[in-house]
């Protein structure tokens, strides 16, 4: 059996590796999947005590059941939809570790936790703790995500005392839950700790704001590797301790690529920052706007030889990735060199406008990273604004303000600017975006998908 986990482990760190490129993600989750199923089904060979016809059950049932979530789930609705699997994976982490006080024999009688060796007694809080800060953590950045307004009941050093001690109540919990003798108050100390550790992940999460929810939800994913991980030393699986650990790691390290994306600390996030309900006063003062249509917006590009799309959150909402991609190939058979600049934090997980572009077949080789293609904006004759803000607003470049210091994509270097929006609403950051107003921008004040629609027939009706 210890081959078949080694298959896995080889399979999961394959089906990680591919998922890191664009061209090769599909294929990472089919060998993904394929060390996962070999994963359980070896577990459960290994098992002694094991009821076969629940084990098959729990794999067609949990199967039809995510490829259900998976079709029905739309691509706007992806980011709360891997929020609430990073719930679920913390709390399967946190149940593993209090089956495992219900059915290990050496904690029969007066048997206390720290009899059975120090990993155990050390992993087995540890589990509970991170899995229920995971679950309840992910289901706030849920509804976050969904648009749901949550505000912190304490604000200020009165949120920081708050978690302090919830934090302080965890560490209690679980040294009582481990020196106990008695199984009635291990399982007392344990129900206590999840409980306590659930309004923990509830609390951290909820002064973040909105705009922060990428790293969040990247870093809620490395939590519940780590919880998968602590896991595995309960129940002494190597398979689980290893893939938790490549879930933990790389996780954190999505974690500091998106910190390092907007210029922020992880602390500042975590203490809760930009996003969370103020608005500057001048968000929507703005005095020297040029409006324009799709039709004058056709005539620009009927010229144009090269052209970037930049997509954001808006172009995920009007769920227009497939006209865009359409006017893409439009203008590329008009001899027109397309790109599409992605942004690390665009949309609202890691990896979100990657996601939906795929979803319409743009060409991977057309996905273009900030760095790589930030130098080419002063040579673009035109770049299209889709439904981002704060990733493209100057004032990043200003030595005080929300986002002071955060990489941007250079797009007011262009020589025209076409920023489709419904309205002069601030992004997340809550602050006016100067890019509206420079000579060299054209707003278009619709809906993205009515826009790039309108554009696409106008593009097609000129000779």
């Amino acid at each position: 059996m210890i081959y078949l986990y080694l298959l896995a482990t080889v399979l999961f760190v394959f089906g990680i590796k591919k998922l890191t490129s664009v061209k090769t993600c599909q294929l990472g989750n089919r060998i993904s999947e394929l060390a996962m199923l070999i994963a359980v089904v070896t577990t459960a060979l290994v098992m002694t005590k094991i009821s076969w016809p629940i084990v098959i059950a729990g794999l067609l049932v949990g199967g039809a059941i995510g490829a259900l979530i998976a079709k029905r789930t739309p691509t706007t609705q992806m980011p709360e939809m891997v929020a609430a699997l990073n719930g679920f994976g913390g709390v399967s982490s946190a149940l593993v570790a209090m089956a495992f006080l219900l059915i290990d024999d050496r904690l029969k009688g007066e048997a206390s936790l720290w009899s059975t060796g120090v990993a155990n007694a050390v992993s087995t809080p540890a589990t509970v703790v991170i899995g229920m800060v995971t679950l309840t953590g992910s289901f706030v950045a849920y509804f976050k995500l969904s648009g749901k307004k949550l505000a912190h009941p304490f604000a200020g050093s009165q949120r920081h005392m708050a978690h302090a001690v919830l934090g302080l109540g965890c560490i209690a919990l679980g040294a009582w839950m481990v020196m106990t003798g008695s199984h009635t108050q291990m399982t007392i100390s344990t129900i206590l700790l999840a409980l306590v550790a659930s309004v923990l992940g509830a609390l951290l999460v909820l002064p973040i704001g909105g705009a922060d929810m990428p790293v969040v939800v990247s870093l809620l994913n490395s939590y519940s590797g780590v919880a998968g991980a602590a896991a595995g030393f309960v129940i002494g699986n190597p398979l689980l301790i290893v893939v938790g650990a490549l879930v933990g790691t790389s996780g954190l390290i999505l974690t500091q690529i998106m910190c390092k994306a907007m210029n922020r600390s992880l602390s500042n996030v975590l203490l809760g920052g930009m996003g969370e309900e103020t608005v500057a006063k001048d968000a929507k003062d703005y005095k020297s706007i040029k409006s324009a249509g799709p039709e004058e917006i056709a005539m620009l590009l009927d010229g144009a030889s090269s052209v970037i799309f930049v997509p954001g959150y808006g172009l995920a909402v009007a769920q227009a990735q497939h006209v865009v991609r359409e006017l893409a190939d439009l203008l590329t058979k008009r001899g027109a060199n397309v790109r599409y600049a992605i942004h690390p934090v665009a949309g609202r997980m890691p990896g979100h406008m990657n996601v939906l572009l795929a979803e319409s077949d743009v060409p991977y080789d057309q996905l273009w990273e900030m760095e790589r293609i930030n130098g080419d904006f002063k040579n673009t004759d035109v770049v299209i604004v889709v439904g981002a803000n704060d990733v493209v607003n100057p004032a990043a470049r200003e030595a005080t303000g929300p986002i002071a210091g955060m990489p941007i994509l250079d797009v007011d270097q262009a020589r025209t600017v076409v920023v489709i929006k419904r309205s002069l609403a601030p992004g997340y950051a809550g602050i006016k975006n100067p890019l509206f107003e420079l000579d060299n921008t054209l707003m278009v004040f619709l809906d993205a998908k009515e826009a790039l629609e309108g554009i696409v027939k106008e593009v097609k009706e000129l000779k």
